[in-house]
């Protein structure tokens, strides 16, 4: 190298953070307190579609009317696993990202927290009077006499050759950390809830029962150390619901309360007892708690073959395709029919009403004038047997329809079924009868072992962080100088000078009254 490379100067190059640093970067930015309000606030944003769209695990039927009439925004719902928030892959990321930065920011400031309960208070500075509340007075007044007034006021205190320091507030870094913990405390409760615990739908038409079991939900969602054995063995029968509406006013039509009567059975071993399940009011056996989430109308329907065999009796939970009216669409299938399979798509109407066209319409959601429209009869292969799984609101996939023969369409059948009618099928293949009218309902049976503990955390967040937004840290410094007394004060939150000045004016009068010490 030449002396004039030597002498060239040298522009400085930036060190490197290399992989530990920016691990300790990463560490750094993960426990800050911003990010942890940052995935908080995200943890709460992420909930909202939780609440606006329909829940595969607590809607099913609104999730597949949205297929239904919105196919598109439907799938992009489903990409976005918008159906299922709280299983979503997203959300588990922010909740396992705020789990982490509550546990990296917690234990260093638990550490902190405790290290300052047994520091004690620094020495009084030598002029208090600088202080940003100060006062000053003569009188006769010892150490021991002003640490006894202040340690009846709360105060931690500290003495030495004639100065007094003494400190008060504590409990606002104890609300403060306490808060951190509760918020920690409700994300262990959701993930012992997701792990222990269970959810699931089932329908039940009036007259049918339920025993807890898997194989009995219509949709069961597990948690991962759920098994079988895990549920709880109760049953019960639904005898009979009851739905009262508004049958006036503006709000005509409008559901005012209903109620499902069960005859429940704890255990196996035990008797039946009544219990009325209403909405917000679940059935609880030893922590298994079942909701009643929503209703609807199973006209029962009896299906004649063409050998005059009956292939289907009973009744059919129809979906509701319109709320104000209940009017809804059924589909009943009768796959054991002879020669020729049979299936029928209909529509419910609870409380009937022609109109001038001649066309009927439901006008009312109670059940005054039941009629069931026949839409379409269909003969041939419905695809039960093929082993593909099918919807009970969907007569067969679109290839298969393709390949039925139609029997019956709309304008062919113009007048509604009463209870009591029938209608006959083309070429004697079979009879449909409309017989009579249930009632069903879905529910939603949960156990969480984590909601009683999210109970308890969410209720201890909100008092510590009352404590820590209410109490304000503050000292108090006393100088005696034979009989001049000098005391100063400041606090060490921010923003609570103003709150401070009265309390400081009462300490000083507490100091300097000439009432004798309680010993």
């Amino acid at each position: 190298m030449s002396v004039q490379e030597l002498d060239k100067p040298r522009t400085p190059r930036p060190a490197g953070l290399g992989p530990v640093g920016w691990l300790r970067w990463g560490w750094r930015t993960l426990t800050s307190m911003r990010t942890a309000l940052i995935l908080l606030f995200l943890l709460a944003l992420g909930s909202v579609p939780g609440s606006v769209v329909p829940q595969r695990g607590v809607e099913p039927g609104k999730v597949a009317t949205l297929y239904e009439q919105n196919p598109t925004l439907a799938e992009w719902y489903d990409k976005f696993q918008l159906f299922d928030v709280f299983g979503s892959a997203w959300f588990a990321a922010v909740y396992l990202l705020l789990f982490t930065s509550l546990v990296g920011c917690i234990v260093p400031r638990t550490a902190t927290y405790l290290r300052e309960l047994r520091r004690k208070p620094p020495a009084a500075p030598k002029r208090p009077a600088r202080l940003p509340h100060s006062a000053t007075f003569d009188g006769e007044l010892t150490a021991e006499q002003a640490a006894r007034r202040l340690r009846r006021m709360r105060f931690r205190v500290a003495t030495g050759d004639g100065w007094v320091s003494a400190e008060k507030g504590y409990l606002r870094e104890t609300g403060n950390l306490f808060f951190h913990i509760a918020l920690l405390g409700i994300l262990v409760a959701i993930g012992a809830g997701s792990l222990f615990g269970y959810r699931g739908n089932v329908l039940v038409v009036e007259g049918d029962g339920f025993a807890n079991t898997v194989a009995a939900y219509d949709r069961f969602m597990p948690g991962s150390q759920v098994s079988a054995e895990s549920l709880e063995p109760f049953s019960f029968q639904l005898a009979d619901l009851k739905v009262s509406y508004q049958v006036t006013g503006e709000r005509k039509g409008q559901v005012l309360d209903y109620s499902a009567h069960l005859k429940v059975n704890d255990s196996p071993e035990a008797e039946a007892r009544d219990y009325d399940l209403k909405v917000n009011e679940p059935l609880d056996v030893d922590g298994t708690q079942t909701y009643l989430i929503g209703n609807g109308y199973a006209p029962v329907f009896k299906v004649t073959d063409g050998k005059g065999q009956v292939a289907f009796e009973g009744p059919v939970p129809c979906l509701i395709e319109d709320k104000n009216t209940m009017a809804s669409g059924c589909v009943v299938k009768a796959p054991d029919a002879q020669p020729e399979q049979l299936g029928f798509l209909l529509r419910f109407l609870p409380t009937s009403v022609p109109l001038t066209d001649g066309s009927h319409v439901s006008a009312f959601p109670g059940e005054l004038n039941p009629e069931v429209q026949v839409l379409g009869a269909f003969s041939g292969d419905l695809g039960v047997r093929s082993g593909r799984p099918q919807s009970v609101y969907e007569l067969a996939p679109p290839e298969v329809m393709k390949k039925l023969n139609p029997l019956l369409m709309a304008s062919d059948t113009p007048k509604p079924l009463a209870v009591g009618q029938s209608v006959d099928l083309p070429g004697g293949v079979g009879k449909l009868q409309f017989t009579g009218v249930k009632e069903w309902i879905t529910l939603q049976t949960a156990y969480d072992p984590g909601r009683v503990p999210a109970l308890v955390a969410g209720g201890t967040a909100v008092v510590a962080i009352a404590l820590s937004l209410m109490i304000r840290r503050r000292r108090v410094f006393v100088r005696i100088d034979g009989g001049k007394v000098e005391v100063g004060g400041l606090t060490r939150t921010e923003g609570s000078a103003a709150g401070f000045t009265e309390e400081f004016a009462d300490i000083v009068q507490a100091l300097s009254a000439g009432e004798k010490d309680v010993r």
